[in-house]
């Protein structure tokens, strides 16, 4: 059972935050927030990303939900932060166990700007 955690840790780490922005410039992966809603009001988020709160992310991230957030596309791979990699680790592993065959944990949202991603105020 460690080893098959461990895999899937693996898989959610392979990109960098550096990759993860020219990819979301070049509209080659979807960027998702999964901090709370004053956290972003206090901070902004990545330039593009989704918001999906990891208190709500198990019934938006499942495409056969009635909840499924549109932006999703399990076909394009995803990028996950929050405010220090701990929820995004959390949240690729939601994201796995719904069948996004490509997701990475990009740490948090400082790891994002210090790449040179843009901020955008919500």
């Amino acid at each position: 059972m460690l080893n098959f955690m461990m895999g899937r840790q693996a898989t959610a780490s392979r990109l960098t935050p550096q990759e993860a922005v020219e990819k979301a410039k070049n509209g080659e992966i979807i960027v998702v927030d999964v901090r709370d809603h004053n956290e972003l009001a206090m901070t902004g988020k990545a330039e593009g990303a989704v918001h999906i709160p990891l208190s709500v992310l198990q019934m938006q991230a499942n495409p056969s939900s009635p909840d499924f957030h549109p932006a999703l596309d399990n076909s394009k791979p995803i990028a996950v932060y929050c405010a220090s990699g701990a929820r995004s680790s959390m949240a690729a592993q939601v994201f796995q166990s719904h069948g996004f065959a490509e997701v990475h944990n990009i740490g948090g949202l400082g790891h994002w700007q210090m790449a040179g991603g843009a901020i955008e105020r919500v």
